[in-house]
């Protein structure tokens, strides 16, 4: 089943500049690893312990990304080997982000959150919030982070014309960015929008990471 599902969704994104984060949140390492045998190679985690917990179970060439909110005491158990922290919402966790990766003396990507949901209960930064980060001298300071793009979650709705808008405000967002502050940066690529239900309005906004847990791993224990 779970072969199945991947395989579906690696059709889905064939031809396109969009790449599958298999989100793998409460479930087992067994489950993981079927979904690796069956060529996925980016896995999403929305807790720290979780990954922190299946990391050593698993093969060393997983690309692991950070999810969920991450608060800033929390890095140092994933800086060893987290490829991508997606939800980076604040300079200050870019400056822990920094001291920490420093400590094992690599390179930590991330992805600036912004909220683009008409629901509160979901965190991230606004256009002036995120430009602030840019502009400031300790975010021109890091050596060991690396901003690649923008991440947000689309409001939980059935409703596309909304999820277009929202989809389209994310990207809007983005080639901001990328002309103000990033133009001669070519990894400064990633948009990280769409999961199982609105996936595919999400590629057709120009996103290049979906985040899908539930379509291929079946609903949460």
């Amino acid at each position: 089943m779970i072969q199945e599902n991947l395989h579906f969704f690696q059709q889905q994104l064939a031809g396109t500049n969009c790449r599958l984060v298999t989100v793998t949140k409460t479930h087992a390492v067994d489950k993981l690893q079927q979904a690796y045998d069956a060529g996925a190679r980016l896995f999403g985690e929305n807790k720290v312990q979780e990954m922190a917990a299946k990391q050593p179970e698993l093969p060393a060439d997983i690309e692991w990304h950070l999810i969920g909110h991450l608060q800033t005491n929390k890095v140092k158990y994933i800086a060893p080997f987290v490829h991508t922290i997606q939800s980076v919402d604040s300079l200050k966790l870019l400056l822990e982000m920094e001291k920490q990766a420093a400590k094992h003396n690599r390179v930590i990507r991330g992805l600036l959150q912004f909220h683009i949901a008409a629901e509160d209960t979901k965190t991230g930064l606004t256009l002036p919030e995120a430009e602030e980060i840019l502009q400031s001298e300790e975010f021109r300071a890091l050596r060991h982070v690396r901003l690649t793009g923008v991440m947000a979650i689309a409001t939980n709705t059935p409703d596309e014309a909304q999820l277009r808008q929202e989809f389209q405000l994310l990207r809007g967002y983005f080639e901001q960015l990328k002309t103000r502050y990033f133009a001669s940066d070519d990894e400064f690529r990633e948009i990280s929008m769409g999961m199982s239900s609105d996936y595919r309005l999400a590629i057709e906004e120009g996103s290049t990471l979906i985040r899908v847990g539930s379509a291929i791993f079946g609903s949460r224990m």
